[in-house]
């Protein structure tokens, strides 16, 4: 008997040779139940070994399975896998694997041991492989991994001072945030204790919560001390210590978090020294000042006051309002209701309306004027109000009434770009002086002139004042807003916690201002965008802060509007592109830059150019100058479209005649933009170079967007029917990329669809695309609309797409886009060959 054939016999799997012997019994059981699989792999990697364990994990009967080479069982992945360690095994050295294994298509993680057998001559003729499933332990290494690396990471870029502290008070762990607070490196403070950064007055008072946290007392305390820089000047500190004990429940170490409050302590000091200053201040001032709590009564009454109203300060504190402050029309005599009620009720500035006077406690009258406002804690919360009134002459009322109609706008009444300045220099004051962030968000209302357009003057001028109202209903309470002018609104937030707060509020303005439905309109749907820049991030003055909302606005426009951005560094350099752009585009027509290249369409069926496409092109001495994502976008932001689109469709209707007096007679489609196809006259411009051309409006097509036909309502829908009826086709562009949905294209008078290149690209390796892309060309077959495919680039995506249904295709496989008398060679080569090939040589 061969060598071969001794090894096979004595590594015949146990379920072949079961034995009778105890030994041998408990042999055949133990490797039956081992939650191993054990296998013995000749020099070929032929199975001459599999325990039973093969059944239960792989479903592979280990009697099938020996004589099999191990990459027929296993399969090349797994092989491959275990590759390297089974070389080393064979090359006589012990060796493992630990990592990925696949069960079927289920990823599992094995440890894998790979022990080789030498025979008499110590040569290798054999591998003993034992692995065992370790998926669950590596699960849990890498939860456990993971959480301590979030929690050190954590702990270490926190924005606040963390440390970790031995029980005696030694420290174990710092981060960057405390070592800089208080002057240290890390290996310094390390080397210290609580006592050595504490200082001596405070130590104590720590000392003791800190013996209740160790004795379990307590869970954890907060304490506001005085802790020493290394330089030996006091930080300020609030710290917030929590215990972590061991798995016996005794204290392993406290978890410190430290903040440096030295600045709110410096505030509080100042906030006392301006109380002092304000006492004096009320006293001496001209006007009289009158403060309440929130229930409207009396807290204080300045020396001024007191005089007009007859009360001491002594007198009217506690008392209601309307007990000391008396108001009557001058007109009638009529009781006037106190503006302060509605100023702290509505949590804004109120000033009294009409010629008021003042009754005194004993009985005579005086003309005032009167401005009230609620007063606001740290927080922004109304704590009380306060009254500033003095007597007037009719002079000085008129002056005033003077200065308010030239700091707001007569339309919505918001205070207008004059007093924008003043609004935001004391909202970045403030924020500075509470070393908070404050927000400036410059408002636009999406394509408004065409409102005015398509409305006139009088509807635009009540859709702003519900704008504004709806701003102004939205806002939180200390937010200030303002017109800036036409369709532009700026709102400043002096008290910003982060920028998610800004960014939440923009987007429920922007989903309100959808709301929005004003009387005699009754299609109106109205869009805003909205550009954000930070206080101090994005600058410290009023100028900068406000041009770089505008630099982010402009960004959302050019995003395709109705959205928010916040301003980055990067977008000055994309808007300084961006007028560039559009100054060179101002000469790009007069200059006869721009141009149409045409790209064929052809028939699914045999290849036949069928129709070309008009595609805009900026060519300066015949190179691209900017490609139309570049500058049709700016085109559109600065209505630069409608002269361009105009000459685009005179073009393109004059190239189409010319082909059919040639006896080309192909349908010519034209791209129309948002603005051009919005705009009141666009019917008009129409039918009138059609009229000048003297082109068959059969073979004119337009391609429009989703967004363009879903937007527009009854209007759209009227527009397309009569644009339909002059003979003119209607194509949908991308479609399947917007969200118009199939069931709705009964509803619209539309001839085809394209479909866009993003579902095209996929085809025909992605399962899910094809499957999308069968149904959308179904549906609309069943709709009786022509399909065309566009982007088409290889034989195996026009061959899905010609079995699916689609009518024509486009892309350049077939073609590129190329000048008009390139494409006219190719009509007449057609002509004379009768089909076109639609091979790679056509690109």
């Amino acid at each position: 008997m061969s060598g071969d054939q001794t090894r096979m016999r004595s590594h015949k799997p146990v379920e072949e040779s079961p034995s009778s012997a105890d030994g041998a019994h408990w042999s055949d059981r133990v490797l039956r139940a081992a939650p191993v699989l054990l296998t013995y792999l000749d020099l070929e990697q032929r199975i001459r070994y599999a325990n039973h364990a093969h059944l239960r994990w792989l479903g592979n009967d280990p009697h099938r399975i020996v004589g099999k080479r191990l990459i027929e069982v296993i399969g090349e992945r797994n092989h491959r896998l275990a590759s390297a360690a089974l070389a080393r095994a064979y090359g006589g050295h012990h060796a493992s694997y630990e990592g990925e294994s696949y069960r079927g298509d289920e990823l599992r993680y094995v440890h894998g041991n790979f022990q080789p057998e030498f025979d008499a001559d110590g040569k290798v003729c054999g591998v003993v492989s034992a692995l065992m499933d370790i998926t669950e332990r590596h699960t849990l290494d890498l939860q456990l991994l993971e959480s301590e690396r979030r929690f050190f990471s954590a702990f270490q870029h926190a924005a606040i001072g963390m440390t970790l502290s031995h029980p005696d008070g030694h420290f174990l762990r710092v981060n960057a945030a405390v070592c800089q607070m208080l002057g240290y490196a890390k290996r310094e403070m390390l080397a210290l204790d609580i006592a050595a950064i504490t200082h001596p007055d405070d130590l104590a008072a720590e000392m003791e919560l800190r013996q209740q946290l160790l004795a379990g007392e307590r869970e954890s305390y907060q304490l506001e001390k005085r802790s020493l820089h290394k330089d030996g000047h006091v930080v300020h500190t609030q710290l917030t210590v929590s215990l972590v004990p061991d798995a016996q429940g005794q204290p392993l170490y406290c978890v410190s978090q430290v903040q440096d409050i030295s600045q709110r302590k410096a505030f509080e000091d100042a906030l006392y020294r301006e109380r002092e200053l304000a006492e004096v201040t009320l006293r001496s001032i001209g006007d009289a000042v009158i403060t309440t709590d929130t229930l409207l009564n009396i807290t204080s009454l300045n020396p001024i006051a007191e005089a007009m109203t007859g009360w001491s300060n002594h007198e009217a504190r506690g008392r209601p309002i309307d007990e000391i402050f008396q108001l009557h029309d001058i007109a009638q005599g009529l009781p006037v209701a106190n503006p302060l009620r509605a100023a702290i009720q509505h949590n804004s500035i109120v000033d009294l309306a009409g010629k008021t006077q003042l009754r005194h406690r004993h009985g005579f009258d005086t003309p005032i004027e009167d401005s009230s406002a609620p007063i606001h804690d740290h927080a922004g919360n109304v704590i009380g109000g306060v009254l500033v009134f003095h007597d007037v002459s009719e002079s000085r009322s008129l002056a005033l009434k003077m200065i308010h109609l030239n700091q707001h706008d007569t339309l919505t009444g918001l205070p207008n770009r004059n007093q924008l300045h003043e609004q935001v220099e004391q909202a970045l004051d403030s924020a500075s002086r509470h070393q908070q962030r404050a927000a400036l968000l410059y408002i636009d209302i999406d394509q408004f002139k065409l409102v005015n357009d398509l409305h006139g003057q009088a509807i635009g001028d009540r859709v702003l004042r519900s704008f504004a109202a709806q701003l102004q209903h939205n806002l939180p309470a200390d937010a200030l807003l303002s017109r800036h002018g036409g369709d532009e609104f700026v709102v400043v937030l002096p008290h910003l916690d982060s920028a998610g707060e800004a960014a939440s509020l923009s987007q429920n303005l922007i989903n309100q201002a959808e709301q929005i439905r004003v009387e005699g309109v009754a299609e109106l749907r109205l869009h805003a965008s909205i550009g954000i820049s930070i206080y101090p991030d994005n600058g410290t003055d009023v100028e900068n802060l406000l041009q770089h909302a505008q630099t982010a606005l402009t960004a959302v426009k050019a995003q395709g509007r109705h959205g928010f951005r916040f301003f980055t560094a990067s977008m000055k350099e994309r808007e300084r592109a961006r007028r560039e752009i559009e100054t060179a585009l101002r000469r790009a027509l007069p200059q006869h830059e721009l141009s149409l290249h045409y790209q064929p369409k052809v028939s699914a069926v045999d290849g036949r150019i069928v129709g070309a496409e008009a595609l805009l092109r900026w060519l300066v001495d015949g190179q691209v100058l900017h490609s139309p994502d570049q500058f049709i976008p700016v085109a559109e932001d600065s209505w630069l479209i409608l002269p361009i689109g105009a000459w685009v469709l005179r073009q393109a209707f004059r190239q189409a005649r010319a082909w059919q007096q040639a006896g080309h007679a192909i349908p010519i489609s034209v791209n129309v933009s948002p603005r051009q196809f919005q705009h009141p006259e666009f019917y008009g411009w129409l039918d009138e170079v059609l009229q000048e051309t003297g082109l068959d409006a059969g073979l004119l097509e337009l391609e429009l967007t989703e967004r363009m036909v879903m937007a527009g309502g009854e209007t759209t829908t009227g527009l397309l029917r009569r644009i339909k009826q002059r003979g003119i086709s209607l194509s949908l562009d991308d479609f399947g990329t917007g969200y118009c949905s199939l069931s709705y294209l009964k509803h619209f008078p539309i001839d085809a669809l394209k479909i866009d290149r993003v579902f095209v690209r996929d085809l025909p390796t992605d399962p899910d695309t094809a499957t999308i892309t069968r149904s959308i060309v179904a549906m609309a077959l069943s709709l009786n609309k022509l399909v065309i495919a566009e982007g088409v680039e290889t034989e195996e995506q026009a061959r899905f797409l010609r079995e699916a249904g689609c009518t024509q295709l486009q892309g350049y496989l077939f073609g590129k886009a190329m000048p008009a008398d390139e494409l006219q060679l190719r009509l007449t080569a057609s002509d004379r060959t009768g089909q076109e090939s639609g091979g790679a040589a056509n690109v």
